[in-house]
């Protein structure tokens, strides 16, 4: 089946992207506190966050490559919202009776170049993911599903991943370090999703038998500014 041009028939979709908008944000919230364990060093969000590649992976599988960049845009001007009135009410003055304004700081009040790494990392990541699993669908002809998440994954969050770290902590952390925390992420991420592709072979399979669907993207525009066919709807 090709892409649908509208996505207002479906049950769930519209769900579904409200779900993954929901995770998308409340990891931003959560990202800026950095956990040790043994040698590896991981941002919070890695709890949560890989879910928004798990969701991507349902997005594009079941409603095809349209359905998944509908939804990044969705969850990417989500993002650009959140990270505007934060910084706003960051920069509010407090009221004379509001006493945990640097508790506040600290959580939402992310530097400019900490909110540019996680919108870049984030549409970089999500749309090379979506793009990868979309011909590797057409490339196996719908088949080996736990191939082409997994595969997917590895080039998605390779790009998240590398971009976020690389942008935030450039010139102000040694190299090494660096490295270490791609690497530590990285591996996290994609270990995350290997292990969640039971439950995604289960959503996948329960939306295509009550939504009707499963697209294969053949002639699709893979252009991530293309609004037609419900991508920026």
């Amino acid at each position: 089946m090709v892409a649908p041009k509208s996505f207002e028939r479906f049950k769930y979709y519209d769900l579904l992207v409200s779900a993954f908008v929901a995770v998308l944000l409340v990891s931003n919230i959560v990202a800026p506190k950095l956990v040790a364990v043994g040698p590896f060093l991981f941002s919070g969000a890695l709890l949560l966050f890989p879910v928004t590649y798990i969701f991507g992976d349902i997005f594009t599988e079941v409603y095809g490559y349209a359905g998944s960049r509908r939804a990044i845009w969705n969850g990417f001007l989500a993002s650009v919202l959140l990270a505007v009135l934060s910084a706003i009410l960051v920069a509010l003055p407090p009221a004379p009776t509001f006493k945990d304004q640097q508790a506040f700081e600290t959580v939402l009040g992310s530097t400019p170049r900490a909110v540019a790494a996680s919108l870049i990392a984030f549409w970089a990541g999500e749309f090379a993911n979506s793009f990868v699993l979309a011909k590797m669908k057409l490339l196996t002809s719908g088949r080996y599903l736990w191939v082409r998440t997994i595969g997917s994954t590895v080039v998605g969050q390779a790009a998240d991943t590398a971009l976020v770290v690389t942008i935030i902590f450039l010139w102000k952390r040694p190299a090494s370090e660096i490295v270490q925390l791609i690497a530590s992420g990285y591996i996290g991420k994609v270990l995350y999703e290997a292990a969640a592709t039971p439950l995604t072979y289960l959503v996948v399979n329960f939306l295509k038998r009550r939504e009707g669907i499963d697209v294969l993207d053949e002639g699709t525009d893979f252009n991530p500014f293309h609004i037609e066919g419900g991508g920026l709807r």
